[in-house]
């Protein structure tokens, strides 16, 4: 999913993962698009531990800014949407498109742990989704 919307996105984007994202880099940027898988109802581990490291060093320097969220989910996705959310409300994002969730259907043990690819749509949803923030960053529309 994310490789899809920096597909979009073009060379203005920055795919960085979770454990490498810093305070310094957030700062840096001028809006956000939070991707992870959702497991067992809850953002990934590793999307929750980059939030703890830098929510308190952000906390009043990226007011306004905006965002959006994509999620791979087996069935549902808006356990993880709603963390995200409630956590970025208090840095006083903007969310700037409705949350795209890839649902991938997976339900047993073997389709959980089974490898996923996007659906052609879903691949299609996520570049849209990726190259109308890019250009809207440029146009300042965000």
């Amino acid at each position: 999913m994310a490789e899809a919307a920096t597909e979009g996105a073009g060379a203005q984007a920055l795919l960085v993962p979770a454990a490498d994202v810093a305070a310094s880099l957030l700062l840096s940027c001028g809006g956000y698009l939070f991707v992870c898988p959702e497991n067992l109802g809850t953002m990934s581990g590793m999307m929750k531990e980059m939030f703890d490291r830098c929510y308190y060093p952000l906390l009043g320097a990226v007011e306004g800014r905006p965002y959006a969220t994509m999620i791979a989910a087996g069935s549902d996705g808006r356990g993880a949407t709603a963390q995200i959310d409630r956590i970025v409300t208090g840095w006083r994002l903007r969310r700037i498109a409705d949350p795209l969730i890839a649902n991938q259907g997976a339900q047993t043990p073997e389709e959980i742990l089974a490898p996923k690819m996007l659906a052609a749509d879903q691949h299609a949803a996520c570049r849209d989704l990726g190259a109308a923030f890019a250009q809207g960053l440029e146009m300042g529309i965000f």
